[in-house]
C-alpha cells in the first residue's frame, strides 16, 4: 500500500498543521485536535473537558447554535466532536470547495464560544441525563467502574462525562478558566485529509486560529496505577465483569507486542478466551479483550457477562488463560494470525479521509511526527513469541483490577484472582 503524501508545518504560535492529500476524492475531512481531556482536569472539575465540548456548539460571538448547524448542513457537510481522557477533537467533512467554511466554523467553535449562563444551566441537565443513561447500562458502566478502580483519584480514572456532583457545579467562570488553560496553540493540531492543498490550508489556519494563546498550559501529572476490586450490586440477570491490569503506553517499545497479546487472548472468534469461554464451556455470549491506551500507560482488560452463579468459573478461566499465554507464549499460528489482524486493522481503518485526518492528528499530538503504516507493519513483523511472553509477564506484574456490576453470585474476590495470575 503506497503511503499518502503527508506534510507538516508548525506555525510561530506553536500550533501544528498536518495534511494528507488523497488524489481520488472530492471531499475533505478536517478538524482541530486539542490536548484537553480528563487528565487536565482538577478533581472538582471532573467532566469539564467534555462539558466544554458540548458548550462550544451552543453559540459563538458570530454564530448561534442554530446557525452553526445550518451553515454546515447547507453545504451538505457534517460537524461533530468528542472528548477522551487525553484530548478533545472537533471535526468536519465537506466537499473540497466548502473546506474554507468548515475551517472557519471549527476555528469559531474552539476560540469564540459564548458560554451563556442560561445555556450552561440547560447543558448541565443534559449531561446529567447522559451520565444517568450510562450508569443505567451495566455493560457500559462496568468499564468506567474498572477504570476508576485502576486509576483512583486522578484524571485517568474518573469518567469522561464527570460525576453528578462535579457537573452540578460547572459555571461560566470555571469553564472559561479551563478553556484558557488548555485551548492553546501548542496543544492544538489542525489536520486535513482528502482534496487539500497544504500551503493554502496552512495560510487559512494561520489566519483563522490566530487568537489561540501561545502558552503550553499546565503540565500533566504522571499516571498512578493502583488496581483493586469493586462490585456494584444490581438486580439484573447477568453479572458484567472486567478483569484488568496495568499496560504500557504509546511511549513504550512493547506497545505493539501488547496488541498482539490482546489479539491472541481475546481479539476474535479464534482467540483463546472466545474458544474456551464460549465455545468449550458456554459461559458467556460476549468475551473480549480491550486496551485503553494513553501516552504513558494503558489499561489492559478482559470483559465478559455471565450467569452470576457461574461467575467464579468465568473469572478463573479469564485469569488462567491470561496467565497461560504469559507463561507459554503463543503458537506460531497464533502469532501469524495476530500480526495479520493488527496490520489489516490499521490499513483498513485508514481508507476514509476522516480516519486519515484523525490518525495523523493523534500521532502528531502524541509523537510529534507521523508514523507511517509501513513503519508500523515493520515493527509488528519484527515481533516474536518471546516479545508476546515478555509483555504478558509485565501485564501480570502489578496488582490486577476486578470490577463487576450485577448480582455477585459466585464472583471470587481479588485475593483468589491474584493467586491465579501471580502465584507465589
Amino acid at each position: 500500500m503506497k503511503d499518502l503524501p503527508v506534510r507538516i508545518t508548525t506555525l510561530p504560535s506553536g500550533l501544528r498543521v498536518i495534511t494528507a492529500e488523497i488524489a481520488h476524492v472530492r471531499s475533505v475531512a478536517l478538524g482541530a485536535w486539542i490536548a484537553a481531556g480528563t487528565r487536565d482536569e482538577a478533581p472538582e472539575d471532573a467532566g469539564l473537558a467534555h462539558f466544554l465540548e458540548h458548550m462550544t456548539f451552543k453559540g459563538t460571538r458570530r454564530r448561534s447554535a442554530r446557525r452553526i448547524a445550518e451553515e454546515i448542513e447547507d453545504v451538505g457537510g457534517s460537524l461533530d466532536a468528542h472528548t477522551t481522557r487525553e484530548y478533545t477533537a472537533y471535526y468536519a467533512r465537506v466537499l473540497a470547495e466548502d473546506a474554507p467554511l468548515a475551517l472557519d466554523l471549527l476555528a469559531d467553535l474552539v476560540q469564540d464560544a459564548v458560554l451563556d449562563p442560561g445555556e450552561l444551566a440547560r447543558e448541565r441537565d443534559v449531561v446529567l441525563q447522559e451520565i444517568a443513561e450510562i450508569a443505567d447500562a451495566a455493560d457500559e458502566w462496568v468499564f468506567d467502574l474498572a477504570q476508576q478502580t485502576a486509576f483512583p483519584d486522578q484524571g485517568l480514572g474518573w469518567p469522561i462525562l464527570g460525576r453528578r456532583e462535579t457537573v452540578r457545579g460547572f459555571d461560566a467562570d470555571r469553564t472559561r478558566r479551563f478553556l484558557a488553560q488548555c485551548y492553546t496553540a501548542p496543544r492544538t493540531v489542525v489536520a486535513a485529509a482528502g482534496a487539500v492543498d497544504h500551503a493554502r490550508f496552512v495560510d487559512e489556519v494561520a489566519r483563522l486560529f490566530r487568537t489561540l494563546p501561545g502558552d503550553l498550559g499546565p503540565a500533566r501529572q504522571p499516571p498512578r496505577y493502583v488496581g483493586g476490586e469493586a462490585h456494584e450490586e444490581r438486580e439484573i440477570d447477568q453479572l458484567h465483569v472486567v478483569l484488568g491490569m496495568a499496560g504500557v503506553g504509546l511511549d513504550d517499545p512493547a506497545f505493539y507486542a501488547q496488541h498482539l497479546f490482546s489479539g491472541i487472548l481475546g481479539g476474535g472468534m479464534a482467540s483463546r478466551l472466545f474458544q474456551e469461554v464460549r465455545e468449550v464451556r458456554g459461559l458467556a455470549y460476549s468475551v473480549f479483550t480491550f486496551v485503553n491506551v494513553f501516552a504513558d500507560v494503558a489499561f489492559f482488560g478482559v470483559y465478559a457477562a455471565c450467569d452470576p452463579q457461574r461467575a467464579g468459573e468465568l473469572v478463573r478461566v479469564m485469569a488462567g488463560e491470561t496467565r497461560r499465554l504469559a507463561d507459554e507464549g503463543p503458537s506460531e499460528a497464533e502469532l501469524r494470525r495476530a500480526r495479520r489482524q493488527v496490520e489489516a486493522g490499521i490499513f483498513m481503518s485508514l481508507e476514509s479521509p476522516g480516519a486519515v485526518a484523525e490518525d495523523a492528528a493523534r500521532q502528531l499530538l502524541y509523537f510529534g511526527r507521523r508514523i507511517t503504516p509501513e513503519e508500523v507493519r515493520e515493527r509488528i513483523a519484527a515481533l516474536g513469541a518471546e516479545d508476546v511472553r515478555a509483555i504478558g509477564r509485565r501485564l501480570l506484574s502489578a496488582r490486577p483490577t476486578l470490577a463487576a456490576v450485577g448480582p455477585r453470585g459466585t464472583l471470587p474476590d481479588l485475593t483468589e484472582v491474584e493467586a491465579i495470575i501471580r502465584p507465589a
